[in-house]
């Protein structure tokens, strides 16, 4: 008989780490949080039974810390390790570091998930057990001649992947033979930059592929199992935004033998735990899927399996870890009604997608009625630029996939966050695509879609609940006898009888400033505005200068124009270089007085994973530069600016 762990340190942050310290309450086992200087007063570290400071802000400081996790889970009488996803999670050597100091990683073993980490020797690995593997190089360290052959080879278009790492950085589509060695180069500096690793390997693309993933589940006593299948090929910038489960597109028959390939796949490395093993399916053909790559972790995206499944996977990691044998067989396994999941990120739509921050000012996270919100937030507290923008997760179960989709479609409706743009207006909108509603669904979908998903302007009623939240504050308050000043009341009245319009200088970042009246209907309370206009009646909620509806968020400030005349805005406009994100400038490649061309890179700003670089707008001077590396920056910040040469000249 076995016997589980009686504390567990989660070397995680955010959402997931408050997802597994729930499933550790639930199993009454004591739960250790860890968090650096930026997290101090962050929802997991508030849940947890109790919380150990591991370093300052920067991840390389404090949760990618190994020393200071090993130092915390001793200090704690901790026996276990849960890694979550993410940060350390695919690590083999903390894995490794792990069991050297006596402590169960709560995950496969260090050998598999180097092995799995390799994407060369991986595929080689799994195709020598039977598993299908997409047409490409074979072999490690080729070089760029090797590389350029192999796609010659296998021709175009093909794939340029990392061997290391993941998350779709580095990966170049290419589809002309003539800019392959260009294209190799380019990955290779990217692969280099993101994972210290410049290894590349080729395959065939394929063109409007599914990306479809199996759920393992395998014991240390040899027994291994499948949970069905994810369709995550709702994807921006290799990113997943929507999974779902099951998949509409296969059939029991193609299910069953994927399930089986990703079981062998995880014999293979001699895989323990939760895991995930990813495909490549081509839509017009589901019978012809390929590995692509294995993830040996628990995925973002694991509650859809568990809604289908009734299965908690953290519950059973924590169990295959402590020992214990599966009590199930294939055969066990059934898949009830149909689950879909949304990311909600700091990210702004409007901005082109950009990562976005702030203080949570106002929350309400939608949950019950067969719907799950899966957050590390609360309200109070910033979110910053230092991690991965990911806020919550969203997930709504029905019996049938229409119903999930409604249900899911509702669910982001309802979810307020004001403070920090999100992309939940967005996702709810993609819900509503007709070819997601169909099940048409590929890898490039969203982008193709993307900008008709995103709203041209700021519409006209949310100027209107915005002017009616300022009219609301200028209204006098009745004093201790009940009167009211006449002369004080914003009636707009003037000698004569006649009413001017209240008008409010409103502005949202990145729009023109307007003006505008507040609506003759309104009603404001403290954390809903509601206003009539053309018949119809719109509500809001509100926190300060933000509103929100249906998922969106827009930050409603006052303009003043003198103010932004001495402000960077009215530096030269088009001369002035803002940054277009908080974060962090790590590369500043000028100085003032430099002569540049136009889009010559100046400055590199980084935020949540993404760098974004500032490039002069024309050929000219660098008259000011305000920043220097290692510095951090607000959005729409003044960064540099740019004199053109024929200013210069005149």
């Amino acid at each position: 008989m076995t016997t589980m762990f009686d504390t567990v340190l989660v070397a995680n942050r955010g959402e997931i780490a408050v997802r597994v310290i729930r499933t550790l309450r639930e199993q009454g086992v004591r739960s250790v949080a860890v968090f650096s200087d930026a997290d101090a007063d962050a929802r997991h570290v508030r849940e947890a039974d109790t919380a150990v400071r591991i370093g300052p802000p920067p991840a390389a400081e404090s949760y990618l810390n190994v020393p200071a996790l090993l130092e915390a889970a001793r200090r704690t009488g901790a026996q276990a390790v849960h890694p979550g996803y993410g940060f350390l999670a695919e690590n083999a050597e903390f894995a490794q570091a792990c069991a050297d100091a006596g402590l169960v990683f709560i995950g496969p073993p260090a050998s598999a998930i180097a092995l799995m980490g390799d994407k060369i020797r991986a595929k080689e690995t799994v195709a020598a057990y039977g598993v299908p593997v997409v047409p490409g190089s074979s072999g490690s360290g080729l070089t760029d001649a090797q590389l350029e052959s192999a796609a010659r080879e296998i021709g175009t278009p093909v794939l340029l992947k990392p061997s290391a790492g993941g998350g779709g950085k580095g990966m170049r589509l290419v589809r002309d033979a003539a800019v392959l060695g260009e294209e190799i180069a380019a990955a290779r500096r990217e692969a280099r930059a993101s994972f210290g690793d410049d290894t590349l390997l080729v395959e065939r693309w394929i063109d409007r592929p599914r990306h479809i993933e199996i759920q393992v589940l395998a014991d240390a006593h040899g027994n291994v199992i499948h949970l069905g299948e994810r369709e995550c090929s709702l994807q921006r910038r290799h990113q997943k935004i929507i999974e779902e489960a099951p998949s509409v597109l296969l059939d029991e028959e193609t299910r069953a033998a994927m399930g089986e390939a990703a079981v062998q796949a995880a014999r293979s490395c001699g895989y323990v735990g939760a895991g995930t093993v990813e495909f490549i399916v081509p839509g017009n053909d589901p019978s012809s899927y390929y590995f692509m790559e294995m993830n040996t972790r628990l995925q973002v995206e694991h509650p859809v399996t568990e809604l289908i499944t009734g299965l908690d996977l953290v519950e059973w990691q924590l169990r295959v870890a402590s020992g214990e044998q599966l009590p199930y067989a294939q055969k066990d396994i059934t898949l009830t009604g149909w689950a879909i999941e949304a990311r909600v990120c700091a990210e702004d739509p409007s901005r082109g997608f950009l990562p976005s921050g702030g203080t949570v000012l106002a929350l309400r996270e939608p949950r019950g009625g067969g719907v799950r919100t899966d957050s590390g937030l609360s309200e109070g507290v910033p979110v910053g630029s230092l991690y991965d923008p990911m806020l919550s997760k969203v997930i709504a179960y029905g019996p049938d996939r229409a119903t999930a989709l409604r249900k899911l479609r509702a669910a982001l409706a309802d979810t307020v966050i004001l403070g920090v743009p999100t992309n939940a207006g967005f996702l709810r909108r993609l819900l509503a695509h007709p070819d997601v509603v169909a099940g048409d669904l590929d890898t490039g979908l969203v982008e193709r879609e993307a900008e008709g998903l995103v709203p041209d302007g700021v519409p006209d009623e949310v100027y209107a609940a915005a002017a009616a939240v300022r009219r609301e504050t200028l209204e006098p308050r009745p004093d201790a006898g009940g009167w009211t000043d006449p002369f004080s009341v914003p009636s707009g009245w003037r000698t004569g009888g006649v009413r001017a319009p209240l008008l409010f200088p409103l502005r949202v970042a990145g729009r023109e400033p307007v003006t505008r009246d507040s609506p003759a209907s309104a009603t404001v309370t403290a954390d809903r505005v509601t206003v009539e206009l053309n018949g119809m009646a719109h509500h809001f909620h509100r926190s300060g200068d933000w509103l929100g509806r249906d998922g969106d968020t827009w930050h409603v400030q006052d303009h003043d124009p003198v103010e932004a005349s001495l402000s960077g805005a009215g530096r030269n406009g088009a001369d002035t270089l803002a940054a277009p994100m908080p974060g962090t400038v790590t590369v500043v490649k000028v100085a003032v007085g430099d002569e540049v061309e136009a889009g010559q890179s100046l400055l590199v700003v980084e935020a949540m994973k993404m760098e974004h670089v500032i490039s002069a707008p024309h050929a000219g001077t660098v008259t000011e530069l305000d920043v220097t590396a290692g510095a951090t920056v607000a959005m729409d910040q003044v960064l540099a600016v740019v004199v053109p040469a024929e200013a210069e000249d005149a």
